[in-house]
């Protein structure tokens, strides 16, 4: 029942992560990570002994453990990648912030240059 329960999750994950990707609301590069954590937790959940197998080849005591210690990894992978690209948009907003107000200060001066000239045509008629 347990692994029912298990694979029907994971199933689950794997379909939202397919309709979340199909209305555009998740970008592919972060989609593949998603599915690849889904095809994998189907894969577990459908046959649990691999995860005893692979806990015995590494020496984990306890298969848990094991699913603990990945899960924590894909974590603070997940995180590190999140800071990397909070990071580059930072750099990002600050290059086009910049950009603005030089763009700004130009159409003030076209503004300035241009209203003058309307006043000296003025006082000139």
């Amino acid at each position: 029942m347990t692994n029912l329960a298990a694979f029907l999750l994971a199933l689950a994950i794997v379909v939202f992560v397919l309709e979340m990707l199909r209305r555009k609301k998740l970008r592919e590069k972060y989609a593949t990570l998603w599915l690849v954590v889904g095809a994998l937790t189907v894969v577990l959940a459908a046959f649990p002994r691999l995860l005893n197998i692979a806990s015995d080849l590494i020496g984990v005591q306890l298969p848990s453990n094991l699913l603990f210690i990945l899960s924590i990894l894909l974590l603070l992978g997940v995180c590190l990648h999140l800071s990397w690209e909070l990071s580059v948009l930072e750099d990002e907003t600050r290059t086009l912030a910049e950009e603005v107000a030089i763009l700004r200060v130009q159409i003030e001066d076209v503004a300035q240059k241009v209203s003058s000239t309307e006043t000296q045509k003025r006082d000139g008629d």
